[in-house]
């Protein structure tokens, strides 16, 4: 559950950060806890696929479009970021539905 709350930390720092807490968890805990290992790199991996879709995003800000996809992304990923946090902590393996997975 912290593994996805804690890229809630994003919020703060502007969204360039929404990965660190979930990296932390995931560097941390891989070795003693399987279901954390899969649920942080779970976050790890979405929160990634964020970072990338505001970057994406950022650009096309010069297009105008960009503002409306960042609000759209912005409470996507909170939303997903809530559900994520309340799967698990039900002890339920939650699978984002749209994330790379760059980190297996």
């Amino acid at each position: 559950m912290f593994a996805h709350l804690s890229a809630l930390l994003g919020l703060v720092t502007a969204g360039w950060a929404c990965f660190l807490g979930p990296l932390v968890i995931w560097l941390v805990k891989k070795d003693t806890m399987p279901f954390v290992d899969d649920q942080a790199k779970e976050a790890l991996n979405f929160n990634i696929t964020v970072m990338i879709a505001g970057a994406i995003c950022w650009i096309l800000v010069f297009v105008l479009i960009g503002f409306l996809l960042l609000w759209a992304l912005a409470i996507v990923w909170i939303v997903f970021t809530i559900i994520a946090a309340i799967k698990a902590n039900e002890g339920v393996a939650y699978r984002y539905p749209f994330a790379l997975r760059l980190i297996k």
